[in-house]
Order: structure tokens, then C-alpha cells, then sequence
């Protein structure tokens, strides 16, 4: 099993940061200790980018709190939600980073606090100083801020959803039927991150049908049941519920659910297709099941509680993925830092069922196995997979990914001519490539096992595909430190993987980047989609804001180059979701 680690000290987290927070973009780094851990797998957190806008002020002052002002503590806060939230909780008692309470910051003190911030650790903590993401005046705020009580941002309960809550079309007033000629199941909804909107673009004719202003960086798009409806949510926590029946797909329901947010899903389950739709947030730590016509806020669930092997208090587990049970009428909400899946039965909100299920710390991404039956999802700081049986909501396995950070997406499933059915995930960490077989029934002895593991293009990776009428395996390297490695892409042939675990299968690289013929700055592509007949691959070159970016189409069959589509409207494209591929699960 491959175990080396790529590393690189121009890899920042400024460059990260870009892609999940919204920042700045990247800068070069200066020196800083030989042993300070800067490599993807380190870098790798989520900012909380949205809360740093919130206006705060300084808790009850103390006698022997170092001197800040009003304008300096403002902007100390959306330093510290921006960079150092996603690692060190909102309010400062720890998640994937250590705590950082006053009782610590005090006793450690100032020189310590501005030291570290400085050259960071080789832990994982980023070099902020030596690397020019902070000056030397924000190092001195940022440590007489970790010396003073954190500001504590506003709760999001009913009342704030209720005054954000617009139905923009009552249900009775949209379309009957469909109203127009857009093949809706090849369409591919794309992010356009900086943008805060999503084009909606013909996988046929590559046509831009529309560009629909949504939420603050855009995350994810999700599809109803029936697929009807599309649902996206920005990390501002707005959630936006798109008519595609209509002339024009447009929005017919808006609703934000908190101050920072990455999930949204709707019911699946036969017989209740399209009745509740769900969103989770970051902060305030919850979830809230909505009416699936409407977005009206049914039912919000806090997720505060105990991680499941300490048994300690947690003030702020993130809710990460949500996805629809194809065999119940439950979501599979996943929360971060508790370490713990939830089984939420929507059949009966004023009785609400919910199965606790104790995984791994710190639940991030997922997918289900090819049969829908199992839900596979990563805890990517502790380096595992957990799988959990949707039919009995119980967990089946956690599989250890030996040592690599785990960032699969929705993981991708094939048939592997000799470990039988397999859910593959690449990394963050380094270049590996893991196999887990997924048939218990069939093949036993490889069930919830890495079958295999094996070399891709290099680390930093965020998204794996392939699609059932596919004979290939695709990597991504997005995150990757080397210019040309971030803007290409591995394709395994599945055929050609053997069964000899001391023999990686060879992959073909194709120049994405170069094949968008963007000039200017350092394009990076990004999650390959399938179209819904599964013959076609588009991956997303994503540049600066104010930069081009472009989407390639690439033949399935040939590996050859198809289409380019480059348009003005396309800012910061990032991910893309099938309508087919994305309503039936399919990857």
C-alpha cells in the first residue's frame, strides 16, 4: 500500500483556502523550520468564511486583558473565523486543532502565542507569518486576541428562518407540466463559486441555459426526487430551490438556515419522494427538515452533544454531508466533530426518530456502494472510512486508509475484474488511490477491505469518478502544489487492474489545463462529471475570479478532447452535477 507522502513548501493554505473559504489568492512562501508540516493532508480545513462578517463585540473585558480596540478585535475575528475557525471551533474549544481557550492561550502567553503563528508546527498548524499569508502586525493581533474571551456569533433558531424564509412561486402557480425543451436529465448544474451562482448548461448542446444567482460560494447542488427540483446552498447557509419545469428555470423558494452551511438533501424514499427537504450548517451547530414545495422550516434538531469516545461535551458539531436513504424514510446526516452518524426518520416529525451511530471522528464526505444499500463516508483527520448498513442503520465497518487523509466526494463504483464490486477514494495526503470492496454477499473475504491501493498523478486530490457505462477510473489533483499536476488528471482503464496488490495499473494522463488554452494564471481542474449517458467526462479548469476559466469535454471512449466551453459567465467554475446522476445516486 502505497504510504509516501507528497510534499511541498509552496503548497499553502492560502491556496486551499481559496477553494474553501473564499481568500485571497495564493502567495509564495518564505522559509520557515525544516520540520513544519505544510503538505495537503495538513493544510486541508475548512474556513468559516460567512461568520466573518458578522459585527461582534469584545466580551466582558477583564483588568489584565491585553490592550485591543473595537476596530482592531473586529478585524482579529474575521481572521480568526476566516483561517482558524474550521481547525479550532468557532468558539475556540477545539475540532481537528487544538483547543484554544483562554485557561491555554493565558499560560502559554504572548511570546508563545505570537511564535506560533508565526512559524506554526509541524502538527499541521500553517506558518502564517513566515509565509507571508499574515504581516507582522496581524501576528501581534492575532496573539493578544487568543489572549481575550472569544465573541460568541448569534444563534439561528425559527424566528431568523421564518424572516429569511420567501416562497417566491406558490406551488399551485408553478407549471403543470414541463414547459420546456431542455433535456432536464443531461442538464449539469455548476457551480460558480466566487460568483455566488450556478449556470444551468445543456449536456447536449453545451448551451448556457440560464445563470441563476444563489448563495455566497456556492457548495453543492442537489436534486429532488422526481427531479424536478434543484436545490443549492452557498456556505452563507442559503438554501435556493430551482423550478426546472419552468420557461426559464428559476428560483421559487429561498431560505437561509444559518450563518454557515455546506449540505442539503431531499427525501428518496418510495412514497415520500419530494415531501421534506433538509439542510445542515456549521454554525449554529444543527439541521432543519423543510416542506419540499415550499422550503418552509418544519422541524431544526441541535447536534451539540457528547463525541462519542470521550463522552465529552462538544458546544459546535458540524453537521458535514446529508444524504436520502433509498430503504428508509431517514436521512444519513453526518456530524463532524461527535464523531457521529444520525439515522434521522422524517415519516414522523412530531415523534422523531432518530438511530445514533456511533463512526469516527471528523465525518466529512461520502457516497453509497453501487446497490445503494451502504453508505460509505470519510473521516478524513483519522484516516478512515466508515460504512454504515442504510438497511438496518447500524455501522458495518471502519476501514482504515493507512495513513492517508481520505477525500472521496461521493466515491466512485465499479467492478473490479478481480476483487468483484469496489468503492474507490483518493486522497488528500499523498497519491494513493484505495479500493474497498463492497460485496459481502458475493465476495467475502474482500468485503469492507482495502482490496487495493495504487498510485495516481500526486497528492491533493478531491474528487474520484467513473459512471456504470464507463471503462475508466478518474483522479483528480487539484490541490496539488505542481502547476501541471493540478491541471491534469489520471484515467485508469478498470479492465486492465489486476489482482496483484504489489503491481500498480498504469494511468494516462490528460493535459485538461492545456487543453482549455487558458493564458493567464494557474488554472486548476476540478471533479469530473458524467454526462447522464455516461459517454462523456467534463472537468471544471478553475481560475482566479478575475481570471478565465473554462469547462472541457472529454470523450469517454477516446480519452480524447471534445469541447471547450468558455464563457464570461463562467467564474470560478468548480463542481457540476449531473441532473440524472445526481437524482439516482449514480457514480
Amino acid at each position: 500500500m502505497p504510504t509516501r507522502q507528497t510534499t511541498s513548501r509552496t503548497l499553502l493554505w492560502s491556496s486551499v483556502a481559496l477553494l474553501l473559504g473564499g481568500l485571497a489568492a495564493p502567495v509564495l512562501a518564505q522559509e520557515k523550520p525544516a520540520d513544519h508540516g505544510d503538505g495537503p493532508a495538513a493544510a486541508y480545513e475548512p474556513s468559516m468564511t460567512t461568520l466573518g462578517q458578522l459585527q461582534v463585540e469584545i466580551p466582558g473585558r477583564k483588568p489584565d486583558d491585553p490592550v485591543i480596540t473595537g476596530e482592531e478585535f473586529q478585524r482579529a475575528t474575521q481572521i480568526y473565523f476566516e483561517r482558524c475557525a474550521g481547525c479550532h471551533g468557532v468558539l475556540r474549544k477545539g475540532a481537528t486543532g487544538k483547543p484554544l481557550t483562554t485557561d491555554i492561550t493565558r499560560e502559554a502567553g504572548y511570546e508563545y502565542l505570537q511564535s506560533f503563528i508565526t512559524y506554526g508546527s509541524p502538527a499541521g498548524m500553517p506558518n502564517w507569518g513566515t509565509s507571508g499569508e499574515l504581516s507582522e502586525a496581524d501576528v501581534d493581533l492575532m496573539a493578544r486576541y487568543l489572549l481575550i474571551e472569544p465573541p460568541a456569533p448569534p444563534e439561528f433558531g425559527m424566528p431568523e428562518m421564518k424572516d429569511s424564509w420567501k416562497v417566491l412561486v406558490a406551488p399551485e402557480d408553478r407549471p403543470k407540466e414541463k414547459m420546456n425543451d431542455i433535456d432536464i436529465e443531461n442538464l449539469m448544474s455548476v457551480t460558480l463559486r466566487d460568483a455566488g451562482e450556478i449556470a444551468l448548461i445543456d449536456g447536449n448542446s453545451y448551451e448556457i441555459k440560464e445563470v441563476i444567482k444563489t448563495g455566497y460560494a456556492v457548495h453543492i447542488s442537489r436534486i429532488s426526487a422526481s427531479g424536478r427540483y434543484l436545490f443549492v446552498i452557498g456556505r452563507d447557509a442559503k438554501v435556493t430551490m430551482i423550478d426546472l419545469w419552468m420557461e426559464k428555470p428559476a428560483p421559487v423558494a429561498e431560505i437561509k438556515v444559518g450563518s454557515e452551511a455546506r449540505s442539503v438533501e431531499t427525501s428518496k424514499f418510495e412514497g415520500w419522494e419530494d415531501k421534506y427537504a433538509i439542510a445542515g450548517s456549521y454554525w449554529p451547530p444543527q439541521y432543519v427538515i423543510m416542506d419540499g414545495a415550499t422550503l418552509e422550516p418544519l422541524k431544526i434538531v441541535s447536534t451539540r452533544g457528547n463525541i462519542y469516545d470521550e463522552q465529552t461535551y462538544h458546544p459546535e458539531p458540524r453537521v458535514a454531508s446529508i444524504l436520502s436513504s433509498h430503504y428508509k424514510p431517514e436521512f444519513i446526516v453526518n456530524v463532524k466533530e461527535t464523531g457521529k452518524i444520525l439515522m434521522v426518520d422524517y415519516s414522523d416529525l412530531k415523534n422523531l426518530k432518530t438511530t445514533e451511530i456511533e463512526a469516527e471522528r471528523f465525518l466529512h464526505d461520502g457516497g453509497l456502494d453501487s446497490t445503494h444499500r451502504y453508505f460509505m463516508v470519510a473521516a478524513n483527520a483519522r484516516n478512515k472510512i466508515a460504512v454504515v448498513d442504510t438497511k438496518d442503520s447500524k455501522l458495518t465497518a471502519l476501514v482504515d486508509t493507512g495513513g492517508a487523509t481520505p477525500h472521496p466526494g461521493r466515491g466512485a463504483n465499479f467492478t473490479h475484474p478481480a476483487y468483484g464490486p469496489v468503492w474507490a477514494t483518493s486522497h488528500l495526503g499523498d497519491e494513493s488511490v484505495a479500493l474497498i470492496g463492497t460485496d459481502p454477499e458475493g465476495h467475502p473475504d474482500q468485503a469492507w477491505k482495502i482490496v487495493d491501493s495504487f498510485y495516481a498523478l500526486g497528492g491533493g486530490s478531491l474528487f474520484i469518478k467513473t459512471h456504470p457505462e464507463s471503462k475508466h477510473l478518474y483522479v483528480d489533483a487539484t490541490l496539488n502544489p505542481d502547476a501541471e499536476t493540478s491541471s491534469s488528471v489520471a484515467v485508469f482503464k478498470i479492465d486492465e487492474m489486476g489482482g496483484d496488490p504489489n503491481v500498480d495499473p498504469e494511468y494516462t494522463t490528460l493535459p485538461i489545463g492545456e487543453w482549455a488554452g487558458i493564458a493567464d494564471g494557474q488554472p486548476r481542474v476540478v471533479q469530473p462529471e458524467f454526462n447522464k449517458q455516461g459517454t462523456e467526462v467534463w472537468f471544471s479548469v478553475w481560475n482566479a475570479k478575475d481570471k478565465e476559466s473554462a469547462i472541457v469535454v472529454v470523450d469517454d471512449k477516446t480519452l480524447e478532447l471534445k469541447h471547450v466551453i468558455k464563457d464570461p459567465r463562467l467564474i470560478t467554475p468548480t463542481g457540476k452535477f449531473n441532473v440524472l446522476n445526481t437524482q439516482k445516486d449514480i457514480y
